[in-house]
């Protein structure tokens, strides 16, 4: 029988009132017209009117239909009010959640719970925390699919919206628009001014009443397909949409490394039993650095199930590909050979560096074959060469060579002591997709090895359930000074991803660019890449972005150039005991302070507009190191002031290039 859900609480509609624990949020869930409907009220204003909650699905030998009853269009017909709470029942829960290899070492998580079971084997669960609201569906019954899980947002008025588009886009073909790099800067606009046509990933914001700020996005994505928003030409709308389960699939795309669809069904998952749905989030703030503090996303993904946590190694990798083998000095030709990755780790150990990544080019290319390494690469003797140096090796990895022979793959580089793969370009999230992510992530953890995914979507809890994936990437980051020119606002974007993006949990921007550019001066270059912004700006993402696993992207022979600026960078650590947002605003500026054992670091970024920033220093009185931009910043983006200072004063006035940044170091 294939359902559409609905809610009745008997001949009589009763209405569920879901306060947080501080009371601020509340959300009101009832049945009406068939459909569940919430709202969601803060401080006394309705952020979100009555919204529909439903599910198309069919249950019994994996879904087939128990009734031929088809639209004009031939589709199924879903019936409505199937669905009648049995009995509701509610929880309070305030505990300490460990958080290793994150922002801070653990997490409050605070919330009350209200489960709606339903018929036909489904709980509808709901939870309001103080920072936000959340809900999904826990399949309990037979095996069967979901044709779709329409996903609505109404707004009471015609917000803007900050939202990323997928880049590909097609008014011809709309499943092109389901195979996503989730790479793209933001659009703002009223609600109603998004594209209908054209989706939107997530995380999604929409600025509220007055400076109330909310984020859209989801957490436990584990074997479910991606939700996808997209406007209605509707004051105030948003509807979700979520890709068809892949039905036919063929290597090919990007170096012969992907699968491409060819062909789809006509319902987005196969669930089975005892099967979670991703929790639907909604975070609520009263402002937007109130906003960048919001951990749902991590405290609604699935408990940890690796067990053993003590192999993990976060840390700073020496990379290759953004500075394109770019080493001179050197009694060698650089590029993919033995030489120049002894130089890397000969680099990486000098700066206490974790890692080396070996990038695309140590496996023969367009054969999908992880076993075919080439010629000038002994990959043995560099992973010996590596540990005898106290560096790993982690190896770059195509989607599709890792898919076809995953535990081989794994197995035989463990036992060769790689110490993870960074596995690239699936470049989707449907089910199959998904699925991927979570078998590769068991898979790396039973051998020990870390992962870092690429071409990638959000991380959306994944880090708190498999703690070996340092690290995602579903950002528009440094790569792309490669090739894009200043018609993308970089300096823009880095001071938005923190209150957007970053919600969802770590990115592989790739900071550490020692070539950098003003408005007057940035050029793309493929071959000798530089960023835009200040050399501080640079070094202050190394503070403001959530990121276990962090890049040094740029070459060694340009980091050797300026050894104690090297030093410094190398110095900071990726996963932190405490955290705080100092204060920001979107597209604008962002600061923030964190704290590893009794050492702190304050850091801020900024757009294409100079500030000052007034740092507040009370109680603290002894001294510390000020990297900030130079006097002449403003016209060479690479100069740069280091200042060590004694305060007994009670704050510090630090002036902000256009595109800058600073880093302050308290010990």
């Amino acid at each position: 029988m294939v359902l559409a859900l609905g809610l009745t609480a008997g001949a009589k509609e009763k209405v569920y009132v879901l306060t947080s624990p501080d009371g601020r949020l509340v959300t009101h869930i009832a049945s009406e017209a068939g459909t569940i409907h919430y709202d969601i009220v803060f401080d006394g204003t309705t952020l979100l009117k009555p919204s529909p909650i439903q599910l198309e699905y069919s249950q019994g030998e994996k879904g087939q239909h128990e009734s031929d009853i088809k639209d004009t269009d031939g589709h199924p017909v879903f019936a409505s009010n199937w669905m009648t709470v049995k009995k509701v029942t509610r929880r309070q829960v305030d505990e300490t959640v460990a958080s290793p290899f994150t922002r801070q070492a653990t997490m409050r998580n605070r919330y009350n719970e209200l489960t709606l079971p339903l018929k036909e084997g489904l709980r509808l669960v709901f939870r309001a925390y103080n920072e936000g609201i959340a809900y999904r569906f826990v399949w309990e019954g037979e095996p069967g699919r979901v044709y779709e899980e329409p996903v609505e947002y109404n707004f009471p008025q015609d917000w803007k919206t900050t939202a990323p588009y997928v880049i590909q886009f097609d008014s011809t073909n709309h499943d092109i628009q389901y195979t996503s790099s989730f790479e793209n800067q933001y659009t703002t606009l009223p609600l109603s001014q998004l594209d209908p046509r054209r989706l939107c990933f997530l995380p999604l914001l929409v600025h509220g009443p007055g400076e109330v700020k909310m984020c859209i996005t989801e957490s436990a994505l584990l074997d479910y397909p991606g939700l996808y928003l997209h406007g209605t030409n509707q004051s105030g709308q948003l509807i979700g949409e979520h890709a068809p389960l892949p039905k036919q699939v063929e290597q090919g795309g990007y170096g012969n490394l992907q699968l491409v669809v060819k062909a789809r069904e006509d319902y987005i998952a196969e669930m089975d039993k005892g099967k979670v749905f991703p929790w639907r989030i909604l975070m609520v703030a009263e402002n937007s650095t109130e906003l960048a503090k919001n951990n749902m996303s991590y405290l609604l993904g699935e408990p940890s199930r690796v067990e053993d946590l003590s192999w993990i190694r976060p840390g700073k990798v020496a990379w290759d590909w953004w500075n394109n083998w770019n080493i001179s000095g050197v009694d060698f030709e650089a590029g993919i050979n033995n030489d120049t990755y002894k130089h890397y780790i000969d680099f990486a150990a000098k700066y206490g560096l974790e890692y080396v990544i070996m990038d695309e080019g140590w496996a023969v290319g367009r054969e999908a074959n992880l076993f075919h390494v080439v010629p000038a690469i002994d990959l043995p003797m560099l992973v010996d060469y590596a540990r005898e140096r106290g560096v790993g090796i982690i190896l770059w990895a195509g989607y599709y060579a890792f898919e076809r022979d995953m535990e081989k793959v794994c197995r035989h580089y463990s036992e060769m002591g790689v110490k993870g793969f960074k596995i690239d370009f699936m470049n989707r999230d449907d089910q199959l997709t998904v699925d991927f992510y979570r078998r590769a992530a068991e898979m790396c953890a039973k051998y020990h090895l870390v992962v870092d995914f690429h071409g990638a979507f959000k991380p959306a809890g994944f880090t708190r359930t498999y703690p070996n994936v340092l690290n995602f990437e579903g950002v528009f980051g440094l790569e792309q000074m490669r090739w894009s020119g200043l018609e993308w606002d970089q300096m823009r974007y880095d001071t938005e991803i923190p209150f957007i993006r970053q919600l969802a949990g770590p990115m592989d921007y790739t900071p550490g660019a020692m070539r950098n550019g003003t408005r007057n001066t940035y050029r793309p270059n493929w071959m000798e890449p530089m960023s835009q912004g200040t050399r501080c700006h640079q070094l202050a993402l190394y503070l403001v972005l959530d990121a276990p696993l962090t890049m040094l992207c740029d070459s060694p022979t340009n980091y050797d150039r300026e050894p104690d600026f090297t030093r410094f960078i190398a110095s900071i650590p990726t996963v932190w005991d405490e955290t705080r947002v100092v204060k920001g605003a979107i597209g604008e500026y962002f600061i923030i302070a964190r704290r590893k054992g009794d050492t702190w670091y304050v850091a801020g970024i900024n757009n294409w507009e100079a500030r000052d920033i007034d740092l507040l220093l009370y109680p603290y009185t002894g001294e510390f190191e000020l990297y900030s931009d130079g006097a002449n910043a403003h016209r060479n983006a690479s100069d740069y002031s280091l200042q060590t200072i004694n305060s007994p004063m009670p704050a510090v006035t630090i002036h902000m290039a256009p595109g800058g940044g600073f880093v302050a170091r308290f010990k």
